[in-house]
């Protein structure tokens, strides 16, 4: 298969990104305090070209760019559209809650430069690019997640967030070295061939390394611990992001790599399957205990993370398993950013129990965690029952019901900790807590997601004809 030489036209989103962010820093530079603000706008105006630039990406002759290293398929396409729209929502959600951050201008700064290195994860397809986008993703947020300096809260979860990225990325280099020096060549297309010889521990032990890396910008086992503490303590805005555009690239690149393994010589799908249900289980249960609303989010965020796992074990064995892929992380990201968002809007009210009341005296937010926490379970008609429904199917076309009898009752855990918050929102009184909003912009943040839960539920058909035709380089 033919892989493509050097088309700058097909990683135009990408190059707008770029120049958009570096642009948003000169302006930072450069303009005033009170001038400050309209860094939002611009940032904006940079994801909107990013994703319409988009376009001339769809349909490409090939399905990889830049001789092989970078893949232009359906599942790189759809995978930035999702990290792009969850950029801009939290740029929404991030205007008024930054509103007195003298700083703010280069803020949207670091939250593109984000958003790209998230979107040359999903479009990797060689081992190096792989690193680039960790990298570059990994550094910003790190920044991000400890962006309000003068906070302990946001000091403590960046610091674990940094020590915990290192470890697993150094871990990850190691795996990456040796997966090179057995294969000789750094693309995934040329890791099936070159692999099937290798000695079985020293393939096994590169595919478990790299597997540790992915699995910190997934938020899955056994690199998920920063999840909980970036959820609660990073500004809520940014929190929304970092456990949700990351992601999505992560899941996207973990998708491609085993996909392009010697499935008979690593076994690597067991291996999957394993690291899902702990995930799924270990998040769920941890939940339980949680009476403060972002972490509970943020164990959530792992658990959701095991349930798209389920699509990588899938691939190759089922047609559903990368449409479920997609569409299940656009339903997570979606339900995310409504959730948080509703936190953002509260001003960061993190407690359950100051949640009470909620219904009487915010009843369009109280509707709207209602929204976001159903569509975590998968309750029809909302979109994340739809998500749910595929990977369901997937998994148990792939010769693994009994992952996804597992992820069934995990889903049917995960009520008791989503009611605890709801319990309160509808039953108890309201509060003074409860009364002040941030803004309309932090509005528009929490709604928007919310309605495309509903929306994106009830007509799902047309979005999942159009996700049927999308490509995984190299399947």
């Amino acid at each position: 298969m033919s892989t493509g030489g050097m088309s700058l036209r097909s990683v135009l989103p990408e190059i707008v990104l770029l120049i958009g962010a570096l642009g948003i820093l000169l302006f930072a530079l450069f303009a005033s305090r009170r001038a400050q603000r309209f860094a939002a706008h611009l940032s904006l105006l940079v994801l909107a070209a990013s994703a319409a630039s988009t376009w001339f990406v769809v349909g490409a002759s090939q399905p990889t760019t830049f001789f092989g290293t970078y893949a232009v398929d359906g599942a790189a396409v759809w995978g930035k559209l999702i990290i792009l729209v969850t950029t801009a929502l939290a740029v929404l959600l991030s205007y008024e809650w930054f509103a007195a951050d003298p700083r703010r201008g280069e803020l949207y700064t670091l939250l593109l430069l984000s958003a790209l290195g998230a979107v040359l994860l999903a479009g990797a397809t060689d081992l190096m690019e792989m690193v680039l986008g960790i990298l570059l993703s990994s550094a910003t947020g790190y920044v991000l997640a400890s962006y309000h300096r003068r906070s302990a809260r946001a000091a403590e979860a960046a610091m674990k967030y940094y020590l915990l990225g290192a470890l697993a990325t150094g871990f990850m280099l190691f795996g990456v070295v040796l997966l090179f020096g057995m294969s000789g060549s750094t693309l995934f297309s040329a890791l099936r061939g070159t692999l099937g010889g290798a000695d079985a521990w020293a393939l096994a032990v590169a595919v478990g390394l790299v597997a540790i890396g992915l699995s910190f910008k997934i938020g899955a086992f056994p690199a998920y611990a920063w999840v909980p503490d970036v959820a609660d303590g990073a500004p809520a805005p940014m929190a929304a992001f970092l456990t949700a555009a990351p992601k999505v690239g992560a899941l996207i690149v973990l998708a491609r790599l085993a996909a392009a393994l010697p499935a008979a010589d690593v076994g690597w799908r067991p291996l999957v399957a394993v690291l899902a249900a702990v995930t799924m289980t270990l998040g769920n249960l941890a939940a339980l205990r949680q009476d403060d609303v972002r972490r509970l989010l943020g164990w959530s965020s792992i658990s959701q993370a095991g349930y798209a796992l389920m699509a990588v074990v899938a691939l190759g064995r089922s047609s559903l398993a990368v449409p479920a892929l997609i569409y299940f992380v656009g339903a997570y990201v979606l339900g995310n950013l409504a959730a948080f968002g509703v936190v953002v809007e509260l001003r960061g009210l993190a407690d359950c129990h100051l949640y009470g009341g909620l219904s009487r005296a915010r009843p369009w937010l109280a509707l709207t965690l209602v929204v976001a926490f159903l569509s975590f379970v998968g309750v029809p008609p909302l979109a994340g029952f739809v998500g749910k429904l595929a990977l369901f199917a997937a998994t148990i076309e792939a010769g693994y019901t009994w992952l996804a009898v597992l992820a069934a009752a995990n889903s049917v855990l995960s009520l008791a900790y989503y009611l605890r918050v709801l319990g309160p929102v509808y039953l108890g009184q309201p509060g003074p807590e409860v009364a002040a909003t941030m803004g309309p912009w932090a509005r528009i943040g929490t709604y928007v997601p919310a309605a495309a839960l509903v929306v994106l539920g009830i007509a799902a058909q047309p979005l999942w004809h159009s996700l049927v035709g999308a490509g995984l380089y190299p399947l």
